[in-house]
């Protein structure tokens, strides 16, 4: 039995596949917070010296902080209606936030580190806000122990220790997020709206890559090896589209709102998003490096990007297809088992090649796509879940 007015903060069925313009809204904060986690990635790798894992590892760390900060919000949208004053003030205190967290990205692991884990923890506590009006039960607990890390990680000196403080913290933060949508097993979510703000999401990765690539080609003498690296990246846009919409992403709203358990499945979906978005934005920051220099002395460091991009959208994309249709397709594995053997075939090779043999890789999953749907019906989606 709901709380009194409760019922009025539910998100209605006949909203559940449409995005409001305030979400919308939202949503540009982080076409300007990706490209700040862009510019910041395209500098580890511009240093000039072999990338360390423990080099890249603040700017993931911020980039997972405002993942969160969407994604939660995303969680609430899609259980209570936006049109309601009490959510509006939660998204736009949480827009607030993330707007100073993507300002301060450039330092935000340095010098304004404090700056970033303020306006996260007060962004994290704004949903406590939320869960006290509409009197559920919730875990100031947890949020307390996540804050209180992220703060006293702000304020040691040691980089290390804040690295570890500040992903500790991450992982509560998340795993009370999926514990919470547990505890609300049996109350409706709006699995379509779901789907499609996470489809728009990817979509706005897709348009950072786009933005990234058109800048640096801006940025050059227009010359010959500099267009060959912008071709190569609208085909990899265009790829990473097509292969993530055909049929898996196309009724993913289907697979959410179909399965026995749509919450545990939109955590599960959740995931794999994150995966794929991933993916894509190491594949947009490759697209600078190599427009810029296409045909520079061999940069192994530049792999990660160049091919870790598309292996780990891959990887993402195998999760998403397994999770609605409990099935992987060959041609994902086969591209990425071909990526991970392109690591030593490209280690002496200029940056466009081995951004041309990534991009052949997409083709080839695509067009194994398109041939097996060929004379025959869409396929249903069949989640495990």
């Amino acid at each position: 039995m709901g709380e009194p007015g409760g019922e009025r903060l539910m998100r209605e069925e006949a909203g559940w596949m449409r995005a409001s313009f305030l979400e919308l809204l939202f949503d540009l904060v982080f076409v300007f917070a990706l490209n700040q986690v862009s510019v910041r990635l395209i500098n580890d790798f511009s240093t000039g010296h072999e990338l360390l894992i423990g080099e890249a590892a603040p700017t993931l760390l911020l980039f997972l902080a405002l993942w969160v900060t969407w994604l939660t919000t995303v969680a609430l949208t899609s259980r209570r209606r936006p049109e309601s004053m009490l959510v509006q003030i939660v998204v736009f205190m949480s827009m607030a936030g993330a707007v100073v967290m993507a300002v301060v990205v450039p330092q935000g692991f340095e010098q304004r580190a404090l700056v970033f884990a303020g306006a996260y923890t007060a962004v994290r506590i704004s949903r406590l806000l939320l869960l006290l009006v509409v009197r559920r039960q919730t875990d100031p607990g947890a949020i307390a122990v996540s804050a209180v890390l992220w703060i006293v990680g702000a304020l040691v000196h040691n980089q290390g220790l804040r690295a570890v403080l500040w992903a500790l913290a991450l992982a509560i933060g998340y795993f009370r997020f999926t514990a919470a949508y547990q505890r609300f097993s049996g109350v409706p979510i709006a699995g379509e709206h779901l789907a499609e703000r996470l489809q728009q999401f990817y979509l706005i990765t897709l348009g950072e890559a786009i933005f990234v690539s058109g800048k640096a080609f801006s940025a050059t003498d227009l010359g010959t090896p500099h267009g060959a690296g912008f071709g190569l990246a609208f085909v990899a846009i265009v790829l990473l589209w097509r292969v993530y919409f055909y049929r898996a992403g196309t009724t993913l709203p289907l697979a959410i709102t179909g399965a026995r358990n749509p919450l545990r499945q939109s955590v599960a979906v959740a995931g794999t998003h994150l995966l794929m978005i991933g993916g894509v934005f190491l594949a947009g920051v490759s697209f600078e490096l190599y427009i810029v220099e296409p045909l520079g002395r061999p940069e192994p460091n530049w792999l990660i990007a160049i091919l870790g991009g598309p292996a780990l959208f891959l990887a993402g994309r195998s999760l998403l297809e397994l999770r609605v249709f409990s099935r992987i397709s060959r041609s994902r594995l086969a591209g990425l088992l071909v990526l991970g053997l392109l690591i030593p075939a490209t280690w002496h090779l200029p940056p466009l090649a081995a951004a041309g043999a990534a991009a052949a890789v997409l083709a080839g999953v695509a067009g194994s796509d398109a041939w097996r749907a060929r004379g025959r019906a869409p396929e249903l989606p069949a989640p495990r879940i």
